[in-house]
């Protein structure tokens, strides 16, 4: 907008000026806009100055209608434009529908031009359109077709030609140049070829040159040879051909290694490709796997020794240490292996097409030479420690191996990341498969392992079958003639360990291995007259579970290492081997000797000794050890065979069958010892100490010689009966024991007269016969019968009528207190009245009378 540049405003100014160009400006804003109309029409008093004066609305009015006059003259204008505008656009669109028409129908013509020079070819015999499918085929694709197959038969024309060009030269000349200028030229293209046409003269050689294969070929024709021009031969097309393809061979291997150095993989694929047409790949194959720095580098370190330090080989020979694990320098191979298979098949599957092929060949060479030779070293080393020794490298290094494999397989080598293809997996299987087989064919390995636990057996209960070998056996009867197996199967126990101590064979560490289980020292001359003491025949839950540790850890190696297969039957065979051991060397030995001990004093003039009884309780809870071990365990792992299953679940309930058979034998026979001492003691007993002349000796003693001895016996019974048995057994046994010693109190108070005097002490004796029983655990029907001894000793001192109103209370049936009769029969009470010295007077004679 313009504005006067006077220095001084008019009265009346003029109207502002503007054009479309202020308001198209982008800086345009309309409050600026009205303020600046406002400020032009704004006028001041010049005498006055700045001051103020009253506000006068008119300049305004004519400012901003001057602006709205000028709006409007400038939106006419617009208009006027825009008219304009709209009309040109309408023109052009309708130039433009124009012009799409016009190029549509010359789109239609030469469509229909098209399709006439397409029917023409198809149908030239001028068919309709519509039959046009039914044509012969396109003709353009028909002469292609031919073009191709002319092209194919002048190719081979060509080739075929110089294929003869070449074979008149070798046969003519003895050289090879075309061949060699083609060489020379290099590119894939051009080796395959060489080498193709190489394979091609060598098979017309045979049929054209027999003479330089060592034969004729064909039939006469006018005299000749077949091929054979009658002139003398002069060069020999077989050596030719064949120092030519030599040639070829060496320098595409010399250009595959040197492609290989550098890494020129595609060059590698072309090399190969063209080797394969010699002989298979295998010449290439051969230098890529026998040139590998892996194997020049460890057939370097193959003489190295095992590296494991001495320390370590005495932890894998003793067999309460955990396994130290692979051998270090067998793990460090396995290790690398890993690597380089993982690396190299990755340079495998780039430079050669047959990729699984090679990888093939690369597993095997890996596998038969680097880790077999390693191995074979470890397992040497191994087997000069000791049997164990042994058996434990041979199943870490399966171990170990194994998870290499499978590494592998999830690895994909040539495949990855993917898994290894099918015929990559089983050839990595195989080969694991191989390394073992000399080691767990047949039964080899299972007779390894159970020469092993039998040795480590036989050294453990070297000092226990000593001591039982010493121990004073029965002269003769039936217990000896029981015995006998087991007795013979200590002895040849203690002879194995013996002679195989001297056995010539056995290294120093397992010697010193069989001396330390066996607690024997070197030192000692004549091993089978060592020293042994009373505990180390005695049964213990710790030497069991020692025993059970070895044959787990045992087990465990033959699932590993053995076929599922034969799993059965070798669970069957350590089945048998822990049966015999501990169950029948171990187990029923002491359980035999003891049941020797009781039945030798069943009959005994002396106090018997019940020291045999402890042994009862470990005996039972290592036959439980060894039956749970065996169902979990053993038969268990031979779910898969039947048969199997069946004999082994037969022979483990006969072997807890007998031992549980001896278990019950001996605690029968402690019955019978307790019972027998108990009737001989009572038989000791005076017949005048229930007749006392005086009252004074009664207070004095509490009881009779007789009981305090049978009850201090039975006391010292009780200790050692809650050593051997306990829980429901012990109850079982108790109640019995009590049963039989309460028959014989019964019986024996029936023998004696007894005065008034003599019943208390009768009530004394019997008091104490029944604090002492009732310190067992009894059955409450036992111990109803034990309380019915107190009966006894008030019948002796109560008077006539309180023996009437007892008689009241009688029970039916015979005399006798055997059964756990729980009140007196008419019959013992009868016998016991007719025991007091005052039986003949008439208050206890009526009683009698009305029994």
């Amino acid at each position: 907008m313009e504005r006067t540049g006077s220095g001084s405003r008019a009265l009346f100014p003029k109207g502002p000026s503007f054009t479309v160009d202020d308001f198209s400006n982008k800086d345009f804003i309309v409050r600026d806009f009205i303020d600046e109309l406002a400020e032009s029409a704004v006028s001041f008093n010049r005498r006055s100055g700045p001051a103020l004066q009253a506000f006068d609305p008119k300049p305004l009015i004519r400012t901003f209608e001057n602006a709205l006059q000028g709006l409007g003259n400038l939106s006419e204008e617009l208009q006027a434009k825009e008219s304009d505008l709209l009309s040109q656009a309408r023109r052009a669109e309708s130039q433009h529908d124009q012009t799409i028409d016009t190029l549509g129908r010359k789109l239609d013509q030469s469509i229909d031009q098209f399709e006439a020079l397409d029917l023409t070819l198809n149908n030239p015999a001028g068919n309709e359109r519509g039959s046009r499918g039914e044509a012969g085929g396109n003709i353009a694709v028909q002469i292609g077709e031919k073009l191709e197959e002319l092209d194919r038969k002048r190719r081979r024309a060509l080739d075929a030609n110089f294929l003869i060009q070449c074979w008149l030269q070798v046969s003519e000349t003895g050289e090879l140049t075309l061949l060699q200028d083609i060489q020379r030229q290099g590119g894939s293209e051009n080796k395959v070829r060489c080498a193709v046409i190489a394979h091609q003269l060598m098979r017309i050689s045979q049929r054209l040159d027999p003479t330089s294969w060592g034969h004729t070929n064909g039939l006469y024709r006018n005299g000749n040879t077949n091929g054979d021009s009658g002139d003398e031969r002069r060069y020999n097309t077989r050596e030719i051909l064949e120092k030519f393809c030599e040639t070829l061979e060496q320098d595409l291997l010399k250009q595959f290694n040197n492609s290989y150095r550098k890494q020129n993989f595609d060059d590698m694929k072309e090399c190969a490709k063209v080797l394969y047409d010699f002989n298979g790949g295998a010449s290439v194959i051969a230098v890529f796997v026998n040139q590998h720095q892996f194997f020049i580098d460890r057939d370097q370190l193959i003489t190295d020794e095992v590296a494991m330090d001495g320390e370590t080989w005495d932890q894998l020979a003793d067999p309460d240490s955990e396994p130290p694990g692979i051998e270090p320098s067998l793990q460090s191979l396995i290790d690398e292996v890993k690597i380089v298979m993982q690396e190299e098949s990755f340079i495998i599957k780039r430079a050669f097409p047959y990729y699984e092929t090679v990888l093939i060949k690369f597993i095997q060479r890996v596998f038969q030479q680097s880790i077999q030779q390693r191995l074979e070293m470890v397992l040497e080393k191994a087997n000069t420690i000791s049997s164990l020794a042994f058996l434990r490298s041979l199943h870490s290094s399966r171990s170990y191996i194994g998870a290499l494999v499978e590494d592998l397989k999830s690895h994909g080598l040539t495949e990855h990341p993917e898994p290894c293809s099918p015929q990559i997996s089983q050839t990595l299987d195989q080969q694991m498969e191989e390394l073992f087989v000399p080691y767990i064919v047949g039964n080899s390995y299972i007779e390894r392992e159970k020469k092993s636990l039998e040795e480590l057996f036989n050294s453990l209960l070297f000092k226990y079958n000593i001591y039982h070998s010493r121990r004073k056996k029965a002269p003769t009867g039936f217990m000896a003639s029981l015995a006998q197996q087991t007795n013979q199967l200590m002895a040849s126990a203690k002879d194995a360990y013996l002679e195989r101590l001297e056995s010539a064979d056995l290294t120093p560490t397992q010697k010193a291995m069989m001396l330390r289980v066996a607690g024997v020292q070197e030192t000692d001359k004549n091993k089978n007259d060592i020293e042994v003491s009373e505990s180390e025949g005695v049964l213990s839950t710790a030497v069991a579970k020692r025993m059970l540790t070895w044959l787990a850890e045992s087990v465990r190696r033959t699932l590993e290492l053995g076929s599922q297969n034969d799993t059965p039957k070798d669970v069957a065979i350590l089945l048998n081997l822990l049966l015999a051991n501990m169950g029948q060397v171990y187990v029923e030995t002491a359980l035999e000797a003891a049941l020797e001990k009781a039945t030798s004093q069943e009959n005994a003039k002396v106090e018997p000794d019940l020291g045999y009884l402890p042994s009862v309780r470990p005996a039972v809870t290592i036959s439980s050890m060894m039956d749970r071990f065996i169902n979990m365990v053993l038969i268990r792992l031979a779910e898969s065979n039947t048969t199997v299953r069946r004999s082994m679940e037969a022979q483990a309930k006969m072997g807890i069958e007998s031992i549980e058979k001896k278990a019950g034998s001996i605690m029968k026979s402690t019955v019978d010892v307790i019972v027998n001492w108990v009737s001989k003691s009572l038989a000791q007993q005076k017949k005048l100490d229930f007749l006392p002349k005086d009252e004074l000796s009664i207070i004095e003693s509490l009881q009779t010689p007789t009981c305090n001895s049978i009850c201090v016996f039975l006391s010292k019974g009780t200790r050692l009966i809650g050593q051997a048995v306990d829980g429901a057994n012990l109850e079982v046994f108790s109640s019995e024991l009590a049963l039989e010693i309460q028959r014989l109190l019964f019986e024996h108070f029936k023998k004696f007269k007894v005065n008034a005097t003599g019943g208390l002490m009768v009530t004394k004796d019997i008091a104490k016969y029944v604090a002492t029983l009732k310190e067992w655990p009894l059955s409450k029907d036992v111990e109803a019968a034990v309380e019915l001894l107190t009966e006894i000793g008030y019948l002796f001192i109560i008077g006539p009528e309180a023996l009437r109103e007892r008689s009241r209370n009688l029970a039916t049936g015979s005399a006798g207190g055997s059964g756990a009769a729980k009140k007196l029969v008419k019959a013992d009470f009868k016998a016991f009245i007719q025991s007091r010295d005052d039986a003949r007077t008439v208050g206890v004679q009526s009683v009698l009378s009305s029994l």
